[in-house]
């Protein structure tokens, strides 16, 4: 149900109205909006009685929601989200694009990479200090060493810092040093991170899983928004199938579809989708064209001998083509490169 405020509702009836949800058992949840005040109410286990809250001062419209998922979804709020962190707007119509390597290697690797996507026009710097990987023999990240290399590289870049936090015990560390939290493909399920990241005060990254629907998805996102966080940016970056000339299918699809039924802003990792270089500008041309976001790109300055995901990362003179190109893109569908 989405409680409805008159637009010149006082500040006391809508308290009166907080109140009166809560008696009821039901969990209001505040919906921000520029044309209106709204309330959520989240915590029924059935349909609610419209007529009890339109007795109730100052209330405008009592509205039943069709979804599954309710904060996230346009029936809740119909106007876009928009995130804005240090110099990145993400949602508002430009094309928001973080990059960097897959993995801190070390300060002098992450600094040059920095310094060249910056160049290049991106936003935000993503290096991954905490890896969850497939083998466990493979490369698991340098930890608290890792975000403070990281944190060398805001101060000195300005760029804003895009990390992961894998579980609940670094999150608080990942908390302190990242601009924007990442939560990984592999753990788009694991609803006790998503209820702690929705207490952060962090945007959230939000990855699809690799075998997961749009629902599914969008219901990943509920679990932080019903916790208190309404900062999240959503990432497609392909899913499992049978195909076997790319590392994973990358549903562009789902860009659109996700836009027509929630309000959440939803950005393009074509790097994972295709785990290989040369298919990542294309598939990031193909995501500005169907309305993305912004795009999630890994870079590194010598990828030969990175520790993770080096087929799938350009070198900076590619990342700088990617750029020109999905600029060119932006232009000709009338987004903002």
């Amino acid at each position: 149900m989405l409680i409805v405020m008159d637009k010149n509702a006082t500040r006391e009836q809508i308290d009166n109205t907080v109140r009166a949800i809560k008696a009821m058992k039901l969990t209001p949840v505040p919906v921000p909006g520029s044309q209106r005040t709204a309330i959520g109410i989240i915590g029924n286990t059935g349909p609610l009685d419209r007529a009890s809250f339109l007795v109730l001062d100052g209330v405008k419209e009592a509205i039943p929601v069709s979804k599954p998922y309710k904060l996230v979804s346009r029936e809740v709020k119909p106007e876009n989200t928009i995130i804005s962190v240090g110099n990145a707007t993400i949602g508002d119509g430009n094309i928001t694009v973080i990059a960097g390597p897959c993995a801190v290697e070390s300060r002098e690797q992450c600094l040059a990479i920095a310094r060249a996507v910056k160049n290049a026009g991106a936003t935000c710097f993503r290096g991954g200090a905490f890896k969850p990987r497939t083998s466990p023999y493979s490369f698991q990240g340098l930890g608290e060493k890792g975000l403070e290399i990281l944190t060398a590289v805001r101060q000195e870049t300005g760029l804003a810092i895009v990390t992961e936090a894998i579980d609940h015990s670094n999150l608080e560390l990942v908390e302190d040093v990242a601009d924007i939290i990442q939560i990984g493909a592999r753990n788009m399920q694991n609803f006790s991170l998503l209820k702690r990241a929705g207490r952060s005060s962090k945007p959230i990254l939000l990855k699809r899983g690799m075998s997961a629907t749009v629902d599914e998805l969008l219901m990943a996102a509920e679990y932080i928004m019903a916790n208190g966080n309404h900062r999240i940016i959503l990432c497609e970056r392909g899913v499992r199938t049978f195909a076997d000339h790319t590392r994973n299918t990358l549903d562009l699809s789902a860009v659109p579809a996700v836009k027509s039924v929630s309000h959440l802003p939803i950005i393009v990792d074509p790097s994972h989708a295709a785990g290989r270089r040369d298919q990542v500008i294309p598939l990031s041309r193909g995501s500005v064209a169907v309305g993305a976001d912004g795009l999630l790109v890994e870079v590194h300055n010598d990828p030969q001998h990175a520790l993770s995901d080096g087929p799938q990362s350009l070198y900076p003179e590619q990342f700088d083509e990617l750029m020109k190109s999905v600029a060119a893109v932006a232009a000709s569908t009338g987004a903002a490169g």
